[in-house]
């Protein structure tokens, strides 16, 4: 892990940020805390890896010129590429759309692993000699152990809302389609909307799958008159925009740093929901249990609880492990 929080696997790999030892550089998702650096890395790396699904994403983020700067290929899970005497591979992560864990093993059979950001519930575990791994909830009191099925009361709040008119629901892009994904397959029928960016991406997801249903441009005719006239309808609007849309309609927020309840509210009509696409600290500690590494390696470059977690693998695991970069 460097300063610049680029994640060096082997000797040819770099993830995540721009490193200049590296010749290839690998971005695991589509989050803007891991396409840090991208701009240098098209430049100056001989290559630029990520999945197919994370290559749309990007394209719909940045533009559909921005990854025509350098020279990308797409790796779909599962399938090898071949960089001298390493071999790279890409694991699936339940995270966002596209998400990777990244393999790098040597010609002697040794292998790295950096999980990138994932959930437990639906992402393999793989088996490593040195394990890199995120720690956004790496400190033992971020656990969920609700007794609620998060998603049901997620579809029982929008309800409620909608009765009262629009609701205005806030988040991260992949979470934002998550909560589509849920709030359609549990036969909610108020239209949706989104702005321009969140429907561009949620495109793309549907694309690639998910079942959202029936979305509306914000601009478009239709889903202004509605957002005008405060009409029942869900509206889909990036975390970074709540403090100046909606701000006088029901509003929800989805939240992965919420463990003390499963849904609070926070004011007159606005609540948030502890909806997460990252593992709590239990399942971080899962994931090293199965995966048996001989060395751990926590992210102390991006937000979270590195250095805690670090210390708590090493006491509950008996697994050498280090907080990266030293701060």
């Amino acid at each position: 892990m460097t300063h610049r929080g680029a994640v060096r696997l082997g000797k040819s790999v770099a993830c995540d940020s721009f490193d200049e030892t590296r010749p290839l550089r690998v971005v695991s998702h589509a989050h803007a805390d891991h396409m840090m650096g991208l701009q240098q890395s098209l430049k100056k790396c001989q290559k630029v890896l990520m999945t197919p699904p994370t290559k749309e994403l990007i394209d719909v983020l940045r533009g559909p010129l921005f990854l025509m700067r350098g020279f990308v290929e797409t790796l779909d899970y599962d399938r090898v590429f071949q960089y001298g005497e390493e071999k790279i591979t890409f694991v699936k992560a339940d995270h966002i759309l596209g998400a990777a864990q990244v393999v790098v093993e040597d010609s002697d059979g040794k292998r790295v692993s950096y999980t990138g950001d994932f959930r437990i519930d639906d992402t393999p575990v793989v088996e490593a000699d040195v394990l890199v791994m995120e720690a956004t909830y790496g400190s033992p009191s971020c656990k969920r152990s609700f007794e609620v099925d998060i998603k049901s009361l997620l579809v029982s709040l929008v309800e409620e809302g909608l009765k009262q008119g629009t609701v205005y629901v806030f988040g991260y892009h992949g979470k934002l389609q998550e909560v589509m994904q849920i709030l359609h397959t549990a036969g909610l029928r108020a239209p949706f909307i989104a702005s321009e960016k969140v429907f561009h991406v949620s495109k793309v997801c549907e694309k690639n799958g998910m079942r959202i249903g029936r979305l509306l441009l914000s601009d478009e005719d239709e889903a202004r008159k509605l957002l005008e006239t405060s009409s029942p309808c869900v509206a889909f609007y990036h975390m970074n925009t709540g403090h100046k849309v909606g701000l006088d309609s029901f509003r929800i927020h989805v939240s992965g740093w919420e463990f003390n309840f499963p849904s609070r509210q926070k004011a007159d009509k606005e609540y948030v929901v502890a909806l997460s696409d990252h593992s709590d600290f239990d399942g971080l500690l899962e994931y090293v249990r199965r995966a048996k590494p001989k060395l751990v390696i926590t992210d102390n470059f991006r937000v979270g609880h590195a250095e805690t977690f670090a210390k708590e693998v090493h006491k509950r695991l008996g697994i050498t492990a280090v907080a990266l970069p030293k701060r």
